[in-house]
């Protein structure tokens, strides 16, 4: 349990698993690349994404391996996951549910191990002790810093209206409350913080630090925010209850009025990535 009371339970995404597939924006390309050249990634090794939900980031940087292993602890995202494995023919990819903190529960060593918008969901301090101790001797920790289900504000012409965002989330606390939701508790302070001295006090160094990608404009139609909105731990189907059929009405009434012809845009936000190092001088 964290210092503010909440802890996870397994409804934390409960319904969202294809919401997250459909609303959240991808991963770019050059995302591999940079971790590719950052780690001298030539195609061996294995590759361990945890808290991989649909398999985002997974399915991205497995063909930088020769296997990849996807964890988490929600059996609809796994199936998600899978499913999209089976539409880009990744063959490399094995997918297994625990939560992070059941590590290393046999899984072996790694080239690398990703948490990508995952690890301030977990029991941090104990994680990183466990996933230093998966690393190969000359491997790495990957963090993906990253929001994916929207883009950046800002009022620089863009060739379609914005999402309201703003209206979206007085919408949801309409429904909701003004305290951020999250599986059966609630999150006044937002989620955990402080990665970096829980990385050095369990023995990592580094980091080093990358941004990536950024500033593109994207379409988006109503579907695919709608699909965002659930794609979030704080507005998750179940949290809505036997008013989800309303909120839905109202939050697709409210993206229809705000868009052109059902159509958005937005302007992608930058990707940091923060490499560290299982007690050894960086690689590169």
């Amino acid at each position: 349990m964290s210092a503010d009371g909440w802890e996870w339970d397994e409804t934390l995404y409960a319904g969202s698993a294809t919401h997250y597939a459909a609303g959240r924006m991808p991963y770019p390309p050059i995302l591999a690349d940079a971790v590719r050249s950052a780690l001298g990634l030539d195609g061996r090794g294995r590759l361990l994404d945890v808290g991989c939900g649909p398999g985002s980031s997974t399915l991205l940087l497995a063909p930088l391996f020769e296997t990849a292993v996807g964890v988490d602890a929600d059996a609809d995202m796994l199936a998600e996951a899978a499913r999209r494995a089976d539409r880009v023919g990744a063959t490399n990819v094995e997918w297994r549910r625990l939560r992070a903190e059941e590590l290393p529960a046999g899984l072996g060593t790694f080239r690398v191990v990703t948490f990508a918008q995952s690890f301030h969901w977990m029991d941090q301090a104990l994680v990183a002790d466990r996933v230093r101790g998966m690393l190969d001797p000359d491997g790495a920790w990957v963090h993906v810093h990253a929001s994916t289900h929207r883009g950046v504000d800002g009022d620089d012409p863009l060739p379609l209206p914005r999402p309201p965002w703003d209206r979206i989330d007085e919408l949801v606390a309409g429904y909701l409350g003004p305290v951020r939701r999250a599986g059966q508790g609630r999150l006044p302070a937002g989620t955990r913080s402080g990665e970096e001295d829980v990385m050095r006090r369990a023995g990592f160094t580094g980091p080093t630090r990358l941004e990536v990608g950024g500033g593109q404009i994207v379409g988006r139609t109503v579907d695919e925010v709608a699909a965002a909105v659930f794609s979030l731990s704080s507005s998750a189907p179940h949290l809505f209850g036997g008013r989800l059929p309303a909120f839905q009405a109202d939050l697709r009434e409210l993206l229809t009025r705000s868009s052109d012809g059902g159509r958005f845009a937005e302007r992608t936000s930058e990707i940091a990535v923060v490499i560290w190092y299982p007690g050894q001088a960086s690689i590169g």
